[in-house]
């Protein structure tokens, strides 16, 4: 019988109570030189995505923009995206609530050895596995018959019900996105949104960073890059740590009031042909303050076909990619070996 989480779990959020010596499993030893934690702050462009929904001049500007974003730094900060300050508040406070209950209350929603799914951290994969400062709440919110509502936290007493919300917005939200791209690209609208497919994958993460005694060592989470379509990303609006790599140099990624963060993951980069680049990035930690951050990822669905789209593939533009299936089954190994998935897709 494989062994549970429940016996080898060992929370951050505990372990930091008492750190007086640094676990030697946490210390980031790729690194030829300390963490930055104070890298330059990249200007992230700023994108209204209610105007991208029209044909008007103001669109246009808008699909140059998110073009331009997401073929040079993989990122934009999404604004008018329908949803209030207050709620994102709502959704940002139930994570910050659920971190800050009573360690008994968590294991409630503990996750086992065999499943991603409910409150833990990194499965370890092997001895030499370097593991991220960080525990986290990893939910499925789509399909909805695939929601395993014993792992989703009671307490907060409005954490199912303001999630499912945030979800059911995040859809529609996503789905201008991917239209968005398409036309960026002067395809047909639907062209992403067709091979993404129809009750698609969602997923939820809640990432809890507590203060780290040697940031300059550790890292919050290791430098990956997304296995998504897309991500979105509510930050937290008091403690920035997200960093991303851009020609060797990694810099911070600033914190928009009421934005969401959204960037490329690896499958809008393959449909595009490499014209939109999945961002390779990190989480920094801090030696005084916690953050908590909260990701959504928006996987096509499992049963499609993925490839770049037709009309990009040219003499001088060629397939860059091969035709891929359930593209994030070997991902998660990938990720702890600090390989990245994108490669094995290249022709």
């Amino acid at each position: 019988m494989a062994e549970t989480l429940t016996s080898v779990f060992s929370p951050v959020q505990e372990m930091v109570v008492d750190c007086n010596t640094l676990p030697e499993r946490f210390i980031y030893k790729r690194s030829d030189e300390a963490i930055d934690v104070n890298s330059p702050v990249i200007d992230i462009p700023v994108i209204d995505l209610n105007s991208l929904k029209y044909s008007a001049p103001s669109a246009d500007k808008e699909l140059e923009k998110l073009r331009t974003s997401f073929s040079s730094c993989g990122y934009f900060q999404a604004i008018n995206h329908g949803m209030t300050s207050s709620f994102l508040d709502q959704v940002h406070g139930i994570g910050k609530d659920f971190f800050a209950l009573p360690m008994k209350e968590k294991l409630k929603c503990l996750r086992t050895s065999e499943d991603m799914e409910g409150y833990g951290n990194d499965p370890v994969l092997s001895e030499h596995q370097i593991l991220d400062w960080s525990d986290r709440v990893y939910l499925t919110l789509n399909p909805e018959d695939q929601r395993k509502f014993h792992l989703w936290p009671q307490n907060p007493k409005k954490f199912r019900e303001i999630l499912q919300e945030y979800s059911e917005r995040l859809k529609l939200l996503n789905e201008v996105v991917l239209k968005a791209l398409s036309r960026s690209l002067n395809l047909k609208e639907s062209c992403f949104l067709d091979q993404y497919g129809e009750n698609a994958n969602m997923v939820a993460r809640f990432n809890y960073y507590p203060p780290c005694p040697r940031p300059e060592l550790i890292l919050g989470i290791k430098p990956h890059a997304d296995e998504s379509a897309l991500t979105y990303i509510l930050q937290d609006k008091k403690v920035e740590g997200l960093q991303i790599l851009i020609d060797d140099q990694w810099f911070t990624v600033p914190t928009v009031p009421d934005a969401l963060l959204v960037n490329v993951g690896d499958q809008v980069e393959i449909m595009s042909n490499g014209i939109f680049k999945s961002p390779l990035h990190r989480a920094v930690t801090n030696s005084e303050k916690e953050r908590m951050t909260v990701a959504v990822f928006c996987f096509p669905n499992s049963s499609r076909d993925i490839e770049p789209a037709e009309q990009l593939i040219t003499e001088t533009s060629p397939r860059l990619y091969k035709k891929i299936k359930n593209y994030v089954g070997s991902y998660s190994e990938n990720y702890q070996q600090g390989k990245r998935t994108i490669e094995a897709a290249k022709i």
